[in-house]
């Protein structure tokens, strides 16, 4: 509503629009989302401002479900199991082939049978372990008013703040100090979640925007940290090359981030790596124009280091300290 306050958000190149504080740009969805959360492959949609508390009542009502499982399994391997089990003076012997006690069970168990109910047992169980990891995970972020991706840009606005030593303090703004408050936030009776996804309240001292500044602050960073690379190698952009070395197949970051394809001679953008690997930008001549941006991770053993064109392209001396 205030074109002045366009200063403060940040630009999304594929929407051609203006991203609303605590949204953001989902590659698997083409769409920006308000108060993203992260994209979930098994429900094939992202967890955001709609349905975040959906989402995690089904992390919660998974893992209980499965508990309810495991207690059937249980409890027919133990019946079953209990009519078959002879206990003598050297050893236990079952018999799989019929009960003894009960010569007409209601469902033929077998020892297919019995091992298809242990397999599903251990699937169940792995399943509430999993899951209800996630559903702890999700509360506590709930609770202190944030999401998966927010608390990733408060931890590197610390790192930040403590590398170029600023002085600055940052606040997070929505964390309204109290817990129910935040749990309200997003449960609430008719299961609609407060607010319009747009406007969030925030606290003293902070105002809607002091999330998108602090995130605009960090994209500076990385692009004065990035470092150009040149592709000397054609990599097809597979998720575990063959070609390029055992280290590098079996050391492929285990992210659903994508892998971008080089040929020789593309010019790359890097502004985080691992030993074997590397994730930046790649320079398009079409990216000044609004062209697609293409990121991601390629081997490291594809590319090598630029040298600086001229005494220009240099970094001076205390650049990062001045920033």
């Amino acid at each position: 509503e205030k074109s002045q306050d366009c200063m403060y958000l940040q630009y999304c190149k594929v929407c051609q629009a203006y991203k609303a504080p605590r949204s953001h740009h989902c590659r698997k969805c083409n769409r920006c989302v308000m108060k993203m959360d992260h994209h979930c492959p098994w429900i094939n949609n992202c967890c955001g401002y709609q349905n975040h508390a959906s989402f995690t009542l089904f992390l919660l009502l998974a893992p209980l479900g499965c508990i309810h499982a495991s207690f059937v399994f249980v409890m027919t391997m133990y019946t079953q199991l209990y009519n078959r089990i002879s206990f003598g003076w050297s050893s236990v012997k079952i018999d799989m082939s019929a009960a003894k006690r009960d010569p007409r069970p209601i469902i033929p168990f077998g020892l297919s049978a019995f091992a298809a109910s242990l397999f599903a047992l251990g699937l169940a169980l792995g399943t509430t372990i999993a899951v209800g990891m996630l559903f702890i995970i999700q509360m506590k972020v709930i609770l202190t008013n944030k999401t998966s991706i927010e608390s990733w840009i408060e931890e590197k606005a610390k790192d930040r703040i403590q590398y170029y030593q600023t002085g600055e303090i940052f606040i997070f703004p929505y964390d309204t100090g109290s817990k129910w408050k935040n749990f309200k936030q997003v449960f609430t009776w008719s299961g609609v979640p407060e607010g319009d996804g747009l406007d969030w309240p925030v606290r003293e001292g902070c105002h809607q925007y002091s999330l998108t500044i602090e995130q605009l602050k960090q994209k500076a960073d990385k692009r004065v940290r990035s470092v150009r690379y040149r592709a000397v190698e054609d990599y097809s952009g597979v998720c575990c090359p063959v070609t390029k070395g055992v280290k590098t197949f079996f050391t492929t970051p285990c992210t659903e981030e994508p892998r971008i394809a080089l040929s020789k001679g593309d010019l790359i953008l890097a502004t985080r790596g691992l030993k074997h690997w590397m994730y930046g930008e790649k320079i398009l001549d079409s990216a000044a124009d609004g062209g697609i941006r293409e990121r991601g991770w390629f081997p490291r053993k594809c590319v090598e280091k630029c040298q600086y064109d001229s005494e220009m392209d240099q970094p001076m001396d205390g650049e990062k300290k001045t920033r």
